[in-house]
């Protein structure tokens, strides 16, 4: 039976190395999109994985998409991967709430959006694979970050609690925090401050994408049915807590 998975934020980037992955495996896979049409496009056409365009931090666009991709696909949603997000990057004392606002919807209430949009399927078959991926930041804190570093840790407290909720019913829910990945947003940081992060990793280089999408790939398996509530970090040694 072919599984359907959902990628959010997965046209560029981790996303991307996601939604390649899963293809790759033999996956249905839908990637959704918010801001940047020509680069899903672009996706899409050397791809040929769907792609959808709807705004995570909205609940009901959420149950509308999701509906639409089981229905496009074939059938219920069987994985979803949590990757898309935002930064707003500012010190605190001048942050606004808008700043705060976006990134906490974004990156960690565009989860419960999601994880509500699919989980009652999920447990109706009694099957379901839910992967969150969080940061290296929502585990120790970074300096002018405290919305996405809020956010990102949120995310690790509702993958716990969603699994206590859902092993029963054959659902598992892990996260995945990566480190410093070489990707496009990462790539726009100032020479000086990439050449920093590069010296506080141990292995003395940023991460890639397909490295985080190997993980995600094994914790959707058959094989993961065991795993769950769990957190995988792949940050080069840049934090072992």
């Amino acid at each position: 039976m072919e599984r359907i998975a959902l990628v959010t934020g997965g046209t560029r980037g981790i996303g991307a190395a996601i939604a390649r992955r899963l293809a790759r495996d033999g996956y249905k896979v839908a990637a959704i999109y918010h801001g940047n049409g020509a680069a899903a496009e672009a996706f899409r056409q050397e791809t040929g994985i769907r792609v959808y365009r709807w705004d995570v931090s909205d609940f009901d666009a959420c149950g509308a998409g999701a509906a639409a991709v089981a229905r496009d696909l074939g059938g219920d949603i069987d994985i979803l991967v949590n990757n898309a997000g935002i930064t707003r990057d500012v010190m605190l004392h001048k942050m606004s709430p808008t700043q705060w606002n976006e990134v906490i919807a974004s990156d960690l209430t565009s989860c419960f959006n999601m994880c509500r949009a699919v989980i009652a399927a999920m447990r109706d078959k009694g099957y379901g694979r839910i992967v969150n991926i969080s940061s290296v930041n929502g585990q120790r804190g970074q300096l002018g970050q405290t919305n996405y570093a809020a956010a990102k840790a949120g995310m690790l407290g509702l993958t716990k609690a969603l699994a206590l909720e859902s092993a029963a019913r054959g659902i598992t829910v892990n996260a995945v925090a990566p480190g410093y990945i070489a990707t496009d947003m990462v790539a726009a940081m100032p020479d000086e401050v990439l050449q920093k992060i590069r010296a506080q990793i141990p292995v003395a280089r940023l991460g890639r994408p397909d490295e985080v999408a190997r993980i995600v790939q094994f914790l959707v398996s058959e094989e993961a049915g065991f795993i769950t509530g769990s957190t995988f970090s792949a940050n080069g040694g840049q934090y072992m807590g």
